[in-house]
């Protein structure tokens, strides 16, 4: 490491210099055969959660599939295996009349809206989800509810004890993390006997372990774009490719209108399947003669994923015969690019309420506090997180001014895995804040009390070094911004009120308006000096203001009339800062 990056280092962990590694040794699993039966009462959650993490988490998944690149094929017949031997055949899935949605963003809220929908029917449904934000049992769940503790013990156990049962010497006797939260969530919604399913896919579709899928009712495809790139191509084409691979012959699929390139392969891939696929209708088209469609969701791009939602309810409601799915309004031309288009309808009462009351948390959400107003999104491809700072200003531009003081406004970022930082950072920039923090997906140094935030794949020192990558490129990007006059301050926002905006560093220095913490807890405690009147940390953490950015920061935090903080760049990030700021999610 060089002297510049070791005294940057030094300079700028603040509470970090006494932290430890946070990576522990996963027990040896001859070990963990023993547990006691399921119906013991000290069988807790947290126990539970416990052992699904010796499992593996989804980053150690990713770079184990990454070493099998041979035959991915491979592992959709090993995830029937595990399912056979969890006491359940494929046939068995078709019982759940399953909606399986893929994409590369929006999925998740639009499966949400398309549960809360069909939820408002009346009818019991089942969501599977990932990942999740502060508990894993938020990603099995029931009429809208993350399952109970209670209920979650109890699956864990029964599949987890099945598969100890069934195991001999020629297979693994667990499967890894997902795989098995994926097992778990077929059984749990056969059992509970709901009326539908809504699957997201976790990555890709054609090799996802949702997709031993055979029969769901219907499917969809929400927006596109780069992601995950070491796994499913690194072009938006190769990616339309893995994501069709939902498809099903004979089952109806819908998706939002893409990129010519990507939508001719998923035109390709539907007509090589025998796939009936349908473009979307914009919301417009269906608000037509009446009024206004109200959603649960901020954000113009919310739109299209309504709008996917919409035909994905319908369709399931015109196939399962149900009443009530929507009067078809005058045809419409019929085509475009080459896909018929989705129908035209009038959203029913139900449908309206189901969109109105949808709520997807860590995705656009505002929480106000006091002072403090927390901007939380998980954007974290280039394409979402250009929508993230086009809600983000659009929620400015409509805010009350504050007549008491200067405005503040500060970044909270973090990236994982094989996305670009820089070219995140680099979206971001418009959004003219005042601090740029950076932090790891750690709600503490020490996440050993709590089995849900814990992450075996990483350690303090690493996810810490990457933190001070993403402020490196942050600082690089204040430079190229800054004017000829390099102390000038730079000019206010178009339309904006006057925003306490630091002047830019001079090159070759530590940035005047960036900081790095190890862990989300410490970052807040800074953002917030005591004035978020739920967030409230006993002490702050020793040495927390050493840094002279930190204790400068801290006086213009604490006399600023408003605090306006957009958290970003990983929805394991915005889970940490939830379970912080809205304590009542881990209980």
């Amino acid at each position: 490491m060089s002297r510049a990056r070791s005294h940057l280092r030094a300079a700028l962990f603040l509470a970090a210099a006494s932290a430890r590694g946070v990576t522990t040794q996963v027990a040896a699993r001859r070990g963990l055969s023993a547990w006691p039966v399921p119906q013991e009462p000290s069988m807790e959650y947290q126990d539970a959660v416990r052992m699904l993490n010796t499992l593996q988490t989804n980053a150690g998944y990713l770079e184990q599939v990454k070493r099998q690149r041979g035959d991915p094929q491979t592992q959709l017949e090993a995830m029937e295996l595990y399912l056979a031997r969890s006491g359940l055949q494929v046939e068995d899935l078709d019982r759940l009349n399953i909606i399986h949605v893929t994409g590369t963003k929006g999925k998740g809220s639009t499966c949400a809206f398309t549960e809360c929908i069909l939820r408002s029917y009346g009818l019991k449904t089942g969501f599977f989800s990932s990942p999740h934000l502060v508990q894993v049992r938020e990603r099995i769940r029931i009429n809208g509810q993350p399952i109970s503790p209670e209920l979650f013990t109890k699956y864990f156990w029964h599949l987890y004890h099945r598969l100890e049962e069934t195991k001999d010497g020629s297979c693994v006797s667990m499967p890894p993390y997902f795989r098995f939260l994926t097992l778990m969530a077929f059984h749990v919604f056969l059992q509970e006997k709901v009326d539908l399913a809504v699957v997201e896919v976790g990555i890709g579709g054609a090799y996802d372990c949702t997709n031993i899928i055979r029969k769901p009712v219907v499917c969809g495809v929400s927006s596109l774009g780069i992601d995950h790139t070491s796994l499913l191509g690194d072009t938006v084409e190769k990616i339309a490719w893995q994501k069709g691979g939902i498809f099903k012959q004979g089952v109806p699929a819908f998706t939002v209108l893409q990129p010519e390139g990507p939508l001719a392969v998923l035109r390709d891939r539907a007509q090589q399947i025998s796939c009936p696929l349908y473009l979307c209708p914009m919301l417009e088209a269906l608000e037509e003669g009446g009024p206004p469609l109200t959603l649960g969701l901020e954000g113009e791009h919310q739109r299209s994923n309504a709008a996917l939602a919409l035909q994905l309810a319908h369709c399931w409601l015109q196939r399962q015969d149900h009443h009530g799915a929507g009067e078809p309004k005058a045809s419409r031309p019929g085509l475009l690019w080459q896909l018929p288009l989705a129908p035209v309808f009038q959203p029913t009462s139900h449908m309206r309420l189901g969109l109105r009351n949808t709520e997807w948390p860590g995705r656009t959400q505002v929480l106000r506090r006091g002072p403090l107003t927390w901007y939380l999104d998980g954007a974290h491809t280039a394409s979402s997180v250009q929508a993230c700072v086009r809600w983000f200003r659009q929620a400015l531009q409509g805010r009350e001014r504050p007549s008491g003081g200067p405005e503040v406004r500060v970044l909270l970022f973090n990236a994982t895995g094989d996305r670009d930082p820089a070219a995140l950072l680099k979206l971001l920039q418009p959004c003219q804040f005042d601090y740029a923090v950076f932090c790891p997906n750690l709600t503490e140094v020490s996440s050993t009390g709590n089995a849900d935030q814990q992450n075996f794949t990483v350690t303090l020192d690493q996810v810490l070094l990457r933190c001070l990558e993403h402020q490196q490129h942050w600082n690089h990007l204040d430079e190229e911004q800054a004017s000829p006059d390099l102390w000038s301050a730079p000019s206010p926002e178009p339309g904006g009120s006057t925003s306490l905006l630091l002047a830019p560093h001079p090159p070759h220095t530590c940035s005047a308006s960036s900081l790095v913490f190890s862990c989300i807890s410490h970052a807040l405690q800074w953002i917030s000096q005591g004035r978020d009147p739920i967030f409230q940390s006993p002490s702050p953490p020793k040495g927390l203001l050493t840094h002279p950015v930190a204790h400068s920061g801290a006086g213009v935090l604490r006399e600023a009339a408003a605090i306006h903080v957009l958290v970003t760049g990983s929805l394991h990030l915005v889970g940490g800062v939830l379970k912080l700021l809205e304590p009542a999610l881990s209980q």
